[in-house]
């Protein structure tokens, strides 16, 4: 392993080509005009990184706000057993999710291994919209919908974020309606941009204040061109700078927000990627019960800081010359001035464990295990609880 690990993004090509079943978005032209880079996530072009640095971009973030244009797909599951059927494939008791509000929402196979994450919203007594991370999703809910009175579709929604100290001021004049009643974090509601009907939800991807923006063309005739100058002309005044992944990435790890299929999988139960929480035991039934129920396994996916250097991606995670884990996300923290990864372990250890791990110099460096996310305890900059705003020196 060395620091030269390559990554494998796509870039658009003005000429005919193989690009079937790849959805571009209503925003795609625009980034391309930004010099968006992308990847592919739920089949959807995401992009990883834009004209601004990233690190410029993580600023603005923090201080201001960033544009996210992000590759969650939305999921509808509407009709009288609605309820039911969600009780019966996440691992929480949906049913105390109120219209207007939204959860986290964890699906297991019947192993009791993960197959997915996201943000279950509840719209209306009898709808859910699950907005998934890249997984097998859609097919799994219309498998399992078959004997219930329920309708799983696609909303062809698509879903963009605004995040940083500015998000609720820029949303002020972004909707219509300004800023709903009672937005408060994990709130769900409908508005609409320039005359167009959206939905939001208080949540993001970034452990910053924010919301998400889910567009609904099926409503009626949507123009992505109108709500694209719409965003821009609600964050100029405000700072705000069109971002990608690469600068949401350092903000996620540093807020300790797990990524489907790299920080956790399918070979892990809830209980080992530090999500027992979200699994509610006391429930009738819901797949995957019966195996997590006899889980002995307990959490190995920790933060880890690293004075010395960047850790690498994949670099791997020892303790005396012996290997106890490896990176699964790596960067270096431009507020806390360090190193800063999730590792997955092989086996449960305590926080504030030294260790060493494999960095993008080449070289391996001394580093400490730590509780995520890795600041922010408390989680009080999301739920607007938290007025400072970071400095950025000069020296970043």
């Amino acid at each position: 392993m060395t620091g030269n690990l390559t990554r494998l993004v796509v870039s658009a090509h003005e000429e005919p080509g193989w690009d079937y079943g790849t959805i571009p978005g209503p925003y795609s032209k625009f980034h391309m005009a930004n010099g968006a880079k992308y990847t592919v996530y739920n089949n959807r072009l995401m992009p990883v990184s834009q004209k601004i640095d990233r690190l410029d971009g993580y600023w603005a973030l923090r201080t201001k706000a960033g544009l996210f244009d992000t590759g969650e797909r939305p999921v509808q599951i509407k009709g009288p057993d609605a309820a039911k059927f969600c009780n019966r494939v996440f691992t929480r008791d949906c049913a105390k999710i109120r219209p207007g509000r939204a959860g986290y929402g964890l699906l297991c196979y019947p192993n009791g291994k993960i197959l997915c994450d996201g943000v279950l919203m509840r719209l209306e007594e009898d709808t859910y919209w699950y907005v998934q991370a890249d997984g097998p999703v859609y097919s799994w809910f219309v498998a399992h919908s078959q004997d219930l009175d329920v309708e799983i579709s696609d909303p062809d929604s698509w879903v963009t974020q605004i995040q940083g100290p500015a998000s609720l001021s820029i949303l002020a004049e972004l909707s219509d309606t300004g800023v709903p009643a009672e937005f408060k974090f994990f709130s769900v509601a409908r508005t609409t941009i320039g005359g167009q009907p959206v939905i939001l939800s208080r949540t993001g991807w970034t452990n910053e204040m924010g919301f998400e923006i889910y567009t609904l063309p099926n409503g009626g005739k949507f123009d992505g061109a109108a709500m694209w100058a719409s965003f821009l002309a609600a964050g100029k005044p405000h700072g705000m700078e069109i971002c990608a992944l690469d600068t949401m990435d350092i903000r996620r790890i540093e807020g300790g927000i797990l990524n489907n299929g790299s920080d956790m999988d399918d070979t892990m139960t809830p209980f080992e990627a530090g999500l027992g929480a979200f699994v509610d035991l006391t429930k009738d039934s819901f797949i995957g019960k019966e195996a997590l129920a006899k889980a002995t396994g307990s959490n190995r996916v920790l933060g880890l800081t690293c004075q010395g250097g960047e850790p690498l991606r994949l670099g791997t995670v020892s303790v005396g010359g012996k290997k106890v884990g490896f990176v699964t996300a790596g960067s270096w923290s431009p507020y806390l001035e360090q190193g800063i990864a999730i590792v997955r372990l092989d086996s449960t250890m305590a926080a504030g464990t030294a260790v060493e791990v494999q960095c993008r110099d080449g070289k391996t460096h001394g580093a400490v295990l730590d509780v995520m996310p890795l600041y922010d305890k408390e989680k009080k900059i999301p739920r607007g609880l938290e007025p400072s705003i970071p400095v950025r020196t000069a020296a970043e």
